[in-house]
């Protein structure tokens, strides 16, 4: 088989993937979790076979405990996290109402301090604003259910992911060595870094960035709740999850929580506590780059920023909620890809010219 044949048969293997990725898309989320689990607990899984547990003993013993502790903390918090949802999109206007009225002032003076005249617009403008926020947000909340989150899908989750999570990785290393064995002979040691780089970099994100955003859901939820916010609980939680999106979930947790406190304290002149509530993003930020980024993930990612925004909303928009799952990892497996092409091209004729010989070493 000649080169352009072998390019001809992976593009429509990728193809054929593409399609059946987008045609399935509505009932691929607990199969698609359930790899994402599984991947996750690999690790413990591993290291208790290493004690000499059999391997199907360790993953019952792992998979069991995951699920009962995220069973345990959804009990736990879906009462709580409802009740706030449900108060903090009562209390929204009112909340609006309340900012405009202390808000407004402040910018009519300030405005009138460097000569501008402002008047009525700026209120019109701030409650315009306001309302395209809150349409915007419930949109996507209409759209998530509708798009990957209704009942179905819900139950699906409960009950597929859990097995479909035992059997991956149960059978994981059987599955390694299985597709170890179909390698092309002529490319097995290329084909096998690659997917090393493509395995470090998913470690990177799913592993490290997931712990990550635990830790940072955490503190974010406790400390505003000890600080008295209104909401804090749901607001911390939600900016933590959301900050394996860069500088997504810190700005929005941050604008939401002084947006809550500016409302809350502002009218008592409790400039204190609204340091206090900004303070937290602050730390939480210093902490997540200078401890915990360096220490769970460090260099593993090789994803810029950008390209992590783009493969989410490029993954959201063509495949729904699945495919936001499947952006990052796809993302992480096009970064390998595209290096190793750009790596060999660096080293090529193309690039070099006819006269230029290529290097013996390994292009950087």
């Amino acid at each position: 088989m000649t080169v352009q044949q072998q390019l001809r048969y992976w593009l429509f293997a990728l193809a054929v993937l593409i399609a059946l990725v987008w045609l399935l898309s509505s009932i691929l989320l607990p199969f698609v979790a359930g790899m994402a689990v599984a991947y996750f607990l690999d690790p413990p899984t591993d290291k208790l076979e290493a004690r000499g547990l059999p391997r199907s003993l360790s993953t019952g013993i792992v998979v069991i405990a995951f699920f009962v502790l995220t069973v345990l903390a959804v009990l736990l918090l879906v009462p709580i996290l409802q009740s706030q949802v449900l108060g903090f999109a009562e209390r929204l206007p009112g909340y609006i109402t309340g900012l405009r009225a202390t808000a407004l002032p402040l910018v009519n003076d300030l405005a009138a301090r460097v000569g501008i005249d402002v008047g009525a617009s700026a209120g019109d403008a701030l409650k315009q604003v306001a309302s395209d926020m809150v349409g915007f947000g419930f949109g996507l909340i209409r759209k998530a259910w509708s798009g990957g989150l209704a009942l179905f899908n819900i139950l699906s989750l409960l009950v597929i992911t859990p097995v479909v999570a035992f059997y991956l990785l149960r059978d994981f290393d059987h599955m390694v060595d299985l597709l170890n064995k179909w390698l092309p002979l002529q490319h097995a040691q290329t084909v096998r870094q690659l997917l090393s780089d493509v395995d470090s970099v998913m470690a990177g994100f799913i592993r490290g960035q997931g712990t990550v955003c635990l830790i940072l859901a955490s503190f974010y939820g406790l400390s505003l709740t000890l600080a008295g916010l209104e909401f804090g609980l749901i607001i911390g939680l939600f900016s933590g999850l959301v900050s394996f999106i860069p500088f997504v979930g810190a700005l929005t947790g941050l604008i939401l929580s002084m947006l809550t406190a500016l409302t809350q304290f502002l009218p008592d002149g409790d400039y204190v506590r609204i340091a206090i509530i900004a303070a937290v993003f602050i730390v939480g930020q210093v902490m997540e780059g200078y401890f915990l980024t360096p220490r769970l993930l460090g260099n593993r990612i090789g994803l810029h920023p950008v390209w992590v925004m783009f493969a989410l909303l490029a993954g959201g928009s063509l495949f729904g909620f699945v495919g936001v799952f499947i952006a990052v990892p796809a993302a992480a497996a096009i970064g390998v890809m595209v290096r190793f092409s750009l790596n060999r091209y660096l080293g090529s004729r193309l690039y070099l010219g006819v006269q230029n010989p290529p290097p013996d070493g390994p292009v950087p």
